[in-house]
């Protein structure tokens, strides 16, 4: 931080933007492989769900035109927010929209002690895993202003403010 009543200095807005292009790329591309994949399905996920919430998810993919809607809704939610995060257009929405997403894959299968998830998975987590860090990255970029240094946010923002103006 800087000296001048809590704004971020350059360098920390500079990181700040590359979190969140970082972390739009990673959910675009996990929109692109699932739209490119025929047959890809959230089933097996939902239908291994534990915790709270279980019921729900596994209610979600048990009937085939409800389970058609989440992986549609998984496959262009993943994508349009990795679009608005490496563009930084709609950054503030596009954090929100991914942080549900993530709170929503967290909730399905929480790493919580008796809770055992079949698929392998690359580490062992207790409460804190790779889903809850990038939820908390992402209310980071949501918190600041990101895409207005470095991003399409900048140009919207600028026509926005000429046309309030009256310009």
């Amino acid at each position: 931080m800087s000296g001048d009543g809590g704004k971020l200095s350059g360098a920390a807005m500079a990181s700040i933007v590359v979190l969140r292009v970082a972390i739009g790329w990673h959910f675009l591309y996990e929109g692109l492989v699932k739209l490119t994949k025929p047959g890809w399905s959230a089933a097996g996920y939902l239908m291994q769900s534990r915790g709270a919430f279980s019921g729900l998810f596994r209610w979600l993919a048990a009937d085939a035109s409800r389970l058609a809607r989440v992986n549609s809704l998984t496959m262009w939610s993943l994508t349009l927010v990795g679009l608005g995060l490496v563009l930084g257009c709609f950054t503030r929405f596009a954090s929100a929209a991914g942080i549900l997403l993530i709170l929503l894959f967290y909730l399905c299968n929480p790493p919580f002690v008796g809770y055992f998830y079949s698929i392998p998975m690359e580490g062992s987590y207790l409460v804190v895993n790779k889903n809850l860090v990038e939820l908390t990255a992402l209310a980071v970029v949501l918190t600041t202003r990101s895409g207005r240094v470095a991003g399409l946010d900048r140009i919207i923002h600028r026509l926005v403010g000429r046309r309030s103006r009256g310009e």
